[in-house]
């Protein structure tokens, strides 16, 4: 039955009536339906809330555009999961601390940590020297049992020697360097591109092969301006959108502008392939 009457529209109300009828199916989507749950075609819609089909579309149109449903040939409109929301212009939090912050709960699971030497690339992204000893740490991370993406962290060895005896698994990386190693962690530089998951992406991240990901490179520095992390970070596409803010006018904050001035590490190396370190 569909919890839907006529008399659920103000039509007196300058809101428009698509509007309507889509804030109504938003909150029923969002408090009552599982991803995977086939709600009503356009006529049902139109019968249930007395309204022409023109403004049924628009209405699932918007909430298409919003990542809640999404149409299939010969079977319907469907409710898909929703998309996990990550920030490129922010406070510098991790993906442990943004997930808590939305009140979901992040889970991770530490398939590699080694100490390697690191090549030029590496070297410069750190400011160190090539050869230099670097920490290694491979996470797959995880929302409410769900793999969502893959990170892998280098940190200077000499600056976190005894990172790798951590829990690395149950807390978060940024509040263990800060609150043990005493780094107070400022801002950071960061990329995002579109890549395809390769056959071992695939497996940790529970997708198929060739499938897209949001591939994330970043710099994360200290109040010194000095790089202590570089890590890359594969999310995956259908499961995660990051979200930037814009500005007319510049911000009055002097450290925040001087960032902005500062030697883009990330950018001085390009080819026509990804070169990864995961």
């Amino acid at each position: 039955m569909i919890p839907f009457s006529p008399d659920m529209i103000e039509r007196e109300s300058p809101m428009p009536l698509y509007y309507q009828v889509e804030k109504i199916l938003h909150a029923w989507i969002t408090k009552e339906l599982k991803p995977g749950s086939v709600i009503p075609g356009e006529k049902d819609l139109c019968d249930a809330f007395q309204v022409s089909r023109s403004v049924v579309r628009q209405a699932l149109s918007d909430l298409t555009n919003k990542g809640l449903i999404k149409r299939y040939r010969g079977i319907g409109t469907v409710v898909v999961q929703p998309k996990i929301d990550e920030h490129l212009v922010s406070t510098l939090t991790g993906f442990y601390a943004d997930m808590i912050s939305q009140g979901m709960k992040p889970k991770t699971k530490v398939l590699q940590k080694e100490i390697k030497r690191a090549d030029e690339i590496l070297a410069h992204y750190l400011s160190i020297k090539p050869g230099d000893q670097v920490i290694k740490i491979h996470r797959l991370r995880f929302i409410e049992e769900e793999p969502i993406l893959l990170v892998t962290t280098f940190l200077p060895l000499n600056i976190f020697p005894q990172l790798l005896d951590e829990d690395l698994e149950g807390q978060s990386l940024y509040y263990l360097l800060e609150s043990k190693y005493g780094i107070k962690l400022a801002w950071g530089e960061r990329t995002i591109e579109a890549i395809s998951a390769d056959s071992q992406d695939a497996k940790f991240l529970g997708i198929t092969k060739g499938d897209p990901l949001l591939f994330l490179r970043s710099i994360t520095y200290t109040e010194q301006d000095i790089p202590v992390e570089y890590y890359e970070a594969k999310h995956r596409a259908d499961r995660a959108r990051f979200i930037t803010r814009l500005f007319r006018t510049p911000i009055d904050n002097q450290k925040i502008a001087s960032t902005f001035d500062h030697e883009l590490r990330l950018t001085r190396y390009f080819a026509k392939k990804f070169q990864t370190f995961s």
